[in-house]
């Protein structure tokens, strides 16, 4: 069933027109193959939040995206520019008949590691290992853009980014050794981002330092912490995001309520702020890098 459906979307791609198919490239993707692919990709799929919002931060909308991880949407953070996209299933398990309906001519997997599904994608378009996992967002855009041509684009975001960012901190004063704690709250409790995850990587470009106690390397997050550990999560500055399910809205809601919480240094101070998860503790792109400038500004600046 599954090679019959494979030769109908091989059948469906030789009716793309002569621009999208006509000429070829290879390259070598983030793992090491290589890749041949359309010179110029019309119909791309984009199945990791990266691939996605560098996509449509280079001005190129894809054909077809996956969930954010741990949603059953696209990352919310993007609002109507993921209008008209199709979903293709969620983060790490794509439908693959969804896959084949949308036609793609490239796909990109982010630093997808299972190689089973790996092959199979591989079947049905050229399939592109877009970033390795732990690169910096910043390499991943640029890896991104070199398969779809748009170096140039890319250049242009981050050099426009580090001038964001170069400009918020200019704009700190008093708060710009301020420490900024990044929480996701789930229904067993908060967990803080590791120093290498995506948002701790924006704060580290705006140089506010995160508690000492955050600091392990990583790009996830800490074990879910006991209401008895809450002091681990404070700082100057608290942002705290849940990924928006009713069990995590609820945990943390109750958790307000508890004297631990309120004793937090920065609850009292009214320096909490509820952020949006699926941005502040996913890994993201270009344009979640501007919206949690923009967050920053915003709650410290008063933006």
């Amino acid at each position: 069933m599954i090679l019959r459906t494979l030769r109908s979307a091989m059948l469906a791609l030789a009716f793309l027109s002569a621009a999208a198919v006509g000429a070829e490239r290879s390259l070598v993707d983030a793992a090491g193959r290589t890749v041949v692919l359309p010179a110029q990709p019309q119909r791309v799929l984009a199945l990791s939040e990266i691939d996605l919002d560098s996509l449509l931060a280079l001005k190129l909308k894809p054909v077809g995206a996956t969930n954010g991880r741990g949603q059953s949407v696209m990352p919310h953070y993007l609002g109507s520019a993921v209008s008209g996209i199709a979903s293709v299933g969620n983060f790490g398990s794509p439908v693959l008949d969804l896959v084949i309906g949308a036609q793609p001519d490239l796909i990109l997997v982010g630093s997808l590691p299972d190689p089973e599904l790996l092959a199979q994608l591989s079947k049905i378009a050229p399939t592109v290992v877009s970033y390795k996992q732990g690169e910096n967002w910043q390499l991943a855009l640029r890896r991104i853009a070199a398969v779809v041509g748009r170096n140039a684009e890319a250049e242009a975001l981050l050099s426009a980014y580090q001038r964001r960012a170069d400009s918020v901190r200019a704009k700190l004063g008093a708060q710009a050794n301020a420490t900024v704690s990044v929480v996701r709250w789930n229904p067993q409790g908060p967990a803080y981002m590791l120093k290498d995850a995506f948002a701790s990587l924006v704060l580290a470009d705006v140089k506010l330092r995160r508690p000492a106690a955050q600091m392990q390397a990583g790009v996830a997050h800490s074990p879910p912490l006991s209401l008895e550990a809450l002091s681990r999560i404070d700082a100057d500055w608290l942002f705290v995001g849940t990924l928006n399910t009713s069990q995590a809205n609820d945990a943390l809601a109750a958790a307000r309520q508890s004297p631990a919480f309120r004793q937090l240094g920065a609850v009292q101070k009214g320096h909490m702020v509820a952020v949006d998860g699926s941005l502040w503790t996913s890994p993201g792109g270009p344009l979640a890098a501007q919206a949690i400038l923009n967050d920053i500004e915003k709650a410290m600046l008063g933006g």
